[in-house]
């Protein structure tokens, strides 16, 4: 199974930040993944952090392609590098990280609007993400929402924790950023994009994407999304305050590619 893409996907993606791709992910890649998930919730890798409150339960992990073969062929051997390639149209991909979500059934919690590449040690513009929906999803049990546009708004927002979750500190404060404003509190003054997915489909989207997604509303179904980063070529290391420390490497010097086992080199072409 491969999906083709068209130009009207790179320009919508280059455009808005964001663009849903239909099909990508085969039946039998989902059930792979979907047993992959299951064996993280029984015995959490390394990098848990999910909590349970009066609000539900989540499940989040990252790095799981180093640990678990199921994580390691989708992230390394699936047609998504490839696709990766296409959009940024660069010469080289490589691996970033990946990323479980998990909303149990009720779970209500929203996940905050954010960026996601203040978070990362990293420099560059060719950077994005696949977040694959295991289940139907929806604004009822938490489909993603995009700021569209919101990529090129150059604006670099403070990290801050998700959850109540104790496996990740808090974030150390950047001078250079500054606090996301409060979104939530006044939607009609941005332009907010939103699909729902079939199981099997994607969001595609820029790291510079200001994102959130709303809780689970539904007693009775979860809302399973595993997220696949890459990167291309314009990428290098760099470190400063705010940083996810699981994704600092000391192999790694600032300025240096990230070609290395940590982020592996997917596809070079000279």
């Amino acid at each position: 199974m491969s999906y083709t893409v068209c130009q009207a996907d790179i320009d919508a993606f280059n455009a808005d930040g964001a663009v849903p791709l239909r099909g990508v992910i085969s039946a039998e890649q989902l059930e792979k993944l979907a047993a992959a998930i299951e064996d993280d919730i029984r015995e959490p890798g390394p990098f848990f952090h999910g909590y349970e409150s009066d609000e539900g339960r989540f499940h989040g992990n990252l790095r799981l392609w180093e640990t678990h073969p199921a994580f390691r062929e989708i992230c390394l051997d699936s047609q998504l590098p490839a696709l990766a390639q296409a959009f940024f149209g660069s010469n080289k991909i490589n691996l970033l990280y990946d990323q479980l979500f998990v909303k149990e059934a009720a779970m209500g919690q929203r996940t905050r609007w954010h960026n996601d590449q203040p978070y990362w040690p990293i420099r560059g513009w060719q950077v994005l993400s696949f977040w694959i929906a295991l289940d139907k999803t929806t604004a009822e049990n938490g489909r993603l929402e995009f700021i569209r546009g919101s990529h090129r708004w150059n604006r670099w927002f403070q990290p801050e924790t998700f959850g109540k979750t104790t496996a990740i500190s808090q974030y150390e404060r950047n001078p250079e950023f500054e606090d996301i404003p409060d979104i939530e509190a006044d939607r009609a003054s941005y332009e907010i994009i939103s699909w729902d997915l079939e199981p099997g489909d994607v969001y595609l989207f820029h790291a510079m994407t200001v994102h959130g997604a709303g809780g689970n509303s539904l007693q009775t179904r979860r809302r399973r999304g595993y997220t696949i980063r890459y990167i291309g070529d314009d990428v290098v290391y760099d470190v400063r305050p705010g940083l996810s420390k699981p994704l600092l490497s000391d192999e790694l010097v600032p300025g240096q590619p990230l070609d290395s086992d940590r982020y592996p080199v997917l596809i070079a072409e000279r």
